[in-house]
């Protein structure tokens, strides 16, 4: 929704061409071999989400959309009156699942995550059987110290991983730059630094269908828990793949990057974005002009 931004991040140009951060992600798609495209958006953005990137794309990709309501698949009572802020991340792929039989990939639509990363986990994907029980997935794993903005706080979910698996995860959504990391607070206000060089997720994650089965059950669990918060509370992937992990009904193979991330979480990203962009055009890493 683009609250510390100011507006619909998702589908504001980027290039002179008019291009989003979602064109080079889908263009880097492509490249790695994926075909088809869902678009989790709110109904009400639709025509515009259609008339700008969906029919640039069409002729390049499979286009599909699903939409993100406050009543899909969640019982009427349990929505407050007054709530208008989504569930999270995972209500979000929820709300597709009717489209998403085969291994799929999830990406926020506003960060840049590098070819590099979309290369691995379409080759992580060829390689899994599309077979009730299978639960391996995967994970692009950043280094915190390069997915940090100078503007404000950023929401990353911290990793511990051993031997290349992801042992657990917790979704931060306050996370700061610090001299030696980065910083935020935990849930007893003490204040933890983390070294640059930890893995954290971008929400870049590599899925099989069987996601739905078991953690599901979790979302219902959550809507369920007197304790959160009724107006805001959200239902974060990264905490419910870490819940999964918790109860060994998955394994979660870490992708490791060292690519440096571009996102505009605030509108003080927006120059540093467009000024990394145009540097990897100028160095041939991208065609001026994605879609000529």
């Amino acid at each position: 929704m683009g609250s510390r931004y100011g507006g619909l991040k998702q589908i504001d140009p980027m290039t002179p061409h008019g291009e989003f951060i979602i064109d080079f992600s889908i263009y880097d798609a492509i490249r790695a071999g994926f075909d088809r495209v869902v678009f989790i958006i709110k109904k009400e953005n639709y025509d515009v989400f259609r008339e700008t990137i969906g029919d640039r794309i069409a002729g390049k990709i499979r286009v599909e959309y699903a939409f993100q309501s406050l009543d899909k698949l969640v019982p009427a009572d349990k929505i407050p009156p007054e709530r208008t802020k989504p569930w999270g991340t995972y209500h979000a792929i929820m709300c597709a699942k009717d489209l998403l039989n085969d291994p799929f990939a999830v990406i926020n639509a506003d960060d840049f995550y590098g070819a590099d990363a979309y290369a691995k986990v379409a080759e992580f994907l060829r390689g899994v059987e599309n077979k009730p029980g299978n639960t391996s997935y995967a994970m692009v794993g950043y280094q915190i110290g390069k997915t940090l903005t100078d503007a404000g706080s950023v929401a990353r979910g911290v990793c511990i991983t051993e031997n290349g698996q992801l042992k657990s995860i917790v979704e931060r959504t306050k996370i700061f730059k610090d001299p030696n990391g980065a910083r935020f607070e935990d849930e007893n206000g003490e204040s933890i630094v983390i070294p640059n060089n930890s893995p954290v997720s971008m929400n870049f994650w590599g899925f099989t269908p069987e996601i739905f089965r078991d953690a599901d059950v979790y979302f219902t669990e959550f809507l369920a828990d007197p304790n959160r918060e009724p107006l805001k509370s959200e239902c974060y992937l990264p905490n419910v793949v870490g819940q999964l992990i918790n109860d060994k009904k998955c394994d979660v193979t870490v992708l490791e990057t060292t690519a440096q991330w571009y996102g505009v979480t605030y509108q003080e990203d927006k120059a540093n974005v467009i000024a990394q962009i145009r540097s990897m055009v100028e160095k041939k890493e991208y065609p001026d002009g994605l879609w000529k």
